[in-house]
Order: structure tokens, then sequence, then C-alpha cells
């Protein structure tokens, strides 16, 4: 009441007169059941009230909501009072959560690879703990078979003018002399004991060159072999009985030629076979038949594609040469001239992941056996895959046929070394980071004199793989034409 409204009463009441009744203020019944009763959210806050009167329209009113305060937390479900559809994943987001977990996967694979924790051993060599990657790079598959090789005996004699402090070839191989990796490659007869085929393959990794010398079986190596024969491929079976028979040919190869031998690849005439076949052959020119035995024939053809059986008659076949076992030294050249293109055709056409695949399968059939690692062969193969033919030169082991006699008048045919001309090619094509081997370096043994030779046609062989493409069989004793 206002202030006029009291002084009127308490002057009617005052005069007794009667109190006028007011009238009742009309009111609606408020529906319980739609009634929405507010939650009290703190001390100081008061409640809201409704005071909604008679038929007034409660759509202008706002719906009651819940309040949090200014700093407090609540979903917006909770927030609106509302209910808000989830997001569906796209297919983008399914692709980053995948992509983040096979990550995630790989590196942790990545750091147990390669954390060190296998121990490696090596003769010669300290034990060290190694990663399981280091250690699959480090491996050997087939070391038992043949061995390590000791230190070789013979001065080096490193010519420090080139190899000095800071020379690097940059392919970290485990090399006797830096810039240059030396391969000793044996091929052994169908007994595994004579070894018929004999290169020297030396990779001049600085110069971007391969060098490969020849050493005819039938070299006379009489301080190497206790065979009547003195024969060089004698001499893995019957050489120094204090090594072990792949040393045996190793120190006779440094002891002659003078070469540091880093490693070896050894390998039997049927496991040729099995190469061949594995890489679908070898094509080859050939110019005449060549009959190996009366069922074993390699039609002529240009090109065939030699199966592993007609590759291995190819490289051995020596009957009809007229210079016997010279003439298949010279056949097999253009063997490894094939060969060699068919490992740049497989890198060019396949990719080198299949040159590695070939190789994990040669090692895993141990159709070679070597102390080379998986690591330090795939090195040297895709050093050699990215050779020219230019640069890859094959030269024969100086010298001519004699007879050696073990009594006056039993005698064998042997190769007899020229000892002079032989330092001398070694000198220009297989020393390039040593300094010139001397005459009296070399445990060569003559048996025909400098000035009793009768021919040296022998003498200068060396030849390139461009120049080897257009190489035709060498004479025949019987006539083809």
């Amino acid at each position: 009441m206002n202030r006029e409204e009291l002084n009127k009463e308490f002057n009617d009441n005052k005069t007794g007169a009667r109190k006028p009744v007011k009238p009742l203020r009309k009111l609606s019944r408020i529906d319980q059941k739609a009634k929405i009763i507010p939650e009290y959210q703190g001390l100081h806050e008061s409640p809201s009230i409704d005071i909604s009167i008679g038929d007034e329209d409660k759509h202008r009113r706002p719906e009651q909501q819940t309040y949090y305060g200014k700093h407090e937390k609540g979903s917006e479900k909770q927030l609106y009072n509302q209910d808000i559809p989830k997001k569906k994943s796209s297919k983008k987001d399914v692709l980053v959560k995948i992509t983040s977990v096979v990550l995630s996967i790989a590196a942790i694979i990545t750091l147990c690879l390669n954390m060190p924790i296998l121990w490696y051993k090596k003769s010669g060599q300290p034990d060290e703990r190694v990663s399981i990657l280091t250690y699959f790079k480090r491996w050997q598959p087939t070391i038992e078979i043949e061995g390590e090789l000791d230190q070789p005996t013979i001065e080096l004699k490193v010519d420090t003018e080139i190899v000095n402090e800071d020379f690097t070839d940059g392919l970290d191989l485990p090399q006797l002399i830096e810039g240059q990796y030396t391969v000793l490659f044996l091929g052994f007869d169908e007994e595994l004991e004579n070894t018929d085929v004999i290169w020297i393959c030396q990779f001049d990794i600085a110069g971007g060159k391969l060098h490969i010398l020849q050493v005819p079986r039938d070299c006379s190596m009489i301080y190497y072999t206790s065979n009547p024969t003195t024969k060089i491929n004698s001499v893995y079976a019957c050489g120094d009985p204090e090594v072990s028979k792949i040393q045996r040919v190793v120190n006779c190869v440094q002891d002659c030629f003078g070469i540091p031998i880093d490693a070896y690849i050894t390998t039997a005439c049927f496991d040729i076979r099995n190469i061949v076949d594995l890489v679908g052959g070898i094509p080859m020119t050939i110019d005449n038949e060549i009959m190996y035995e009366a069922d074993k024939i390699i039609p002529a053809g240009d090109p065939v594609i030699l199966n592993g059986d007609q590759a291995e008659w190819f490289v051995r076949f020596r009957h009809d040469w007229l210079q016997g076992d010279i003439g298949r030294v010279q056949n097999q050249r253009r063997f490894m001239r094939a060969a060699m293109q068919k490992i740049l055709s497989i890198v060019k056409d396949e990719g080198r992941p299949k040159l590695y695949n070939y190789l994990y399968t040669i090692y895993k059939n141990k159709w070679i056996a070597t102390n080379m690692s998986i690591e330090d062969l795939s090195k040297l193969a895709d050093f050699g895959s990215v050779l020219d033919m230019d640069s890859v030169m094959v030269n024969m082991v100086p010298g001519e046929d004699a007879d050696y006699y073990i009594n006056s008048e039993d005698f064998y045919s042997i190769y007899s070394i020229h000892k002079r001309a032989t330092i001398d090619m070694l000198n220009e094509y297989f020393r390039p980071y040593q300094t010139p081997m001397l005459y009296t370096e070399s445990n060569i043994v003559e048996f025909v004199d400098e000035w009793n030779y009768s021919y040296d046609d022998y003498d200068d062989t060396g030849a390139t793989f461009t120049e080897l493409e257009n190489a035709t069989e060498p004479p025949r004793s019987t006539n083809y034409n």
C-alpha cells in the first residue's frame, strides 16, 4: 500500500466505517507436471521463481536452463539441454589413424633392429655387441665351408703417394689396400678336388674399373703342391697341409703374383647349372655346334640361350680346341662377358631388388662358398652393375706349353709362365695402389728359360669386354668350315 491508502484505512477505522471488500484476483492453476524446478547452483545465487500469470503465452519465455557458472566446465549437451549428433568418421580420418598405427609399429621395429643386443664374434677380431640389422649385414652364410683367410705374409708395398690419410674409395669394404678389393674365384671339377677355373678379379673401386686375370690350370707351381704334375689346379687338394685348402691357393697366388687377396668365391660345375637356370639362362653367340659328349650338344645360333647344363658344357669344353686348355681359357672370356651383360640386363629390366633376391637364393642354397658377408657381396654387385664394358678388362698369365720330366722317360704337359712378361703385366694392370713389383719378389718358376722361349703369343692377351663383343670361338683342331 501507498501512503494515501494507509491514511484512508486509518481514518476509516477511526470513524468505524466498514472496510470495503477487495475483489478476488483471478488465478489459474499451473500444471505441476510441466513445472520445471530449477537447480540451486550456489550459495549466493537466488533460485528462479515461476511468476507466470493466467494464460500468459509460455512460448514467449525462454526455456529454463541450468547455469554452471562462468568458470565451470559443462558439456554442450548439458549447457543447451539438447542432443548433438555424433560426427561420422570420414575415410580420411580412418586412413590417418591407420597410418599413425603403422608408423608407430615401424618405429618400434626399427628401434629394435638397431639396438645393440647381439654379440658378434669373428676370428682375429674382438667381440662386440651389435644390432640385429648389423649382425645380418655381417652374416657370412657359407663361411663354414672353406673358412676365414689368414692375413697375407707378403709385403703389401702400398703406394703412399696415392693412398694417404685422406684417400678413400667410398665403398667401406674390409680391404687390405684402400681403393681396391680382390676376389679369388675358383671353379671345381666333379670331384671337388681340382680347381680347373682360376680367376683373380680385382675391383679398382677408386678408379671405377674391373681387371680379371685368368690363370691357366696347367701353370706349374712346383713349390706349392705335392702332386707330381706340379699344376696349380692341384694346389687346393695337395698343397701345404698346415693351412686350410683355400688358404693354400691364396698363398700361392699372393706369393707368385703379388696380389693381396681380400676374399674368395668357390663353386662347383654342377652349381653353375643351378645359378644359370636361376637367372633364366645366358644369351650367347655359338659360331659352330659344340659336342661336349655324344648326347650333350650345344647348337649353333645367334643368340643361343644357354641353360644351366649347356653353360657348364661351354666353360669346360676343350677337346676340339687347337690350343687345348688355352683355347678353353679364351672361350671362357666370351662367357664372362655374356654373364656380365646378363647382370646388367637384370638390373635394368628387373631392378636391383631382383638381383639381391638372386644373391639371397644363391646364398641360401649354398651354390657358392665365400668369406664375404651379404653386405659385401651386395656392394660389389652394385659396383659391377654400373660398370660399362670398356671398364672391364681381362688378361691371361703369359707363358707357353712345355713338358715337365719327372724322370728320363715320364713327363707331364704343363704351362710354363713367362715370368718377366707376367710381372710387367701385373705392374700395369693389377697394382694400381702398390709400388711396382720386382722380378725377385715373385716365386714364379720358369721351366723354359727366357732366351729359349718357343713363342710369345700369350704374352699380351689383354682385351676389354667391348673388344670381346664380336669375338669368335678359338681355332679348332677339326675343320668346321
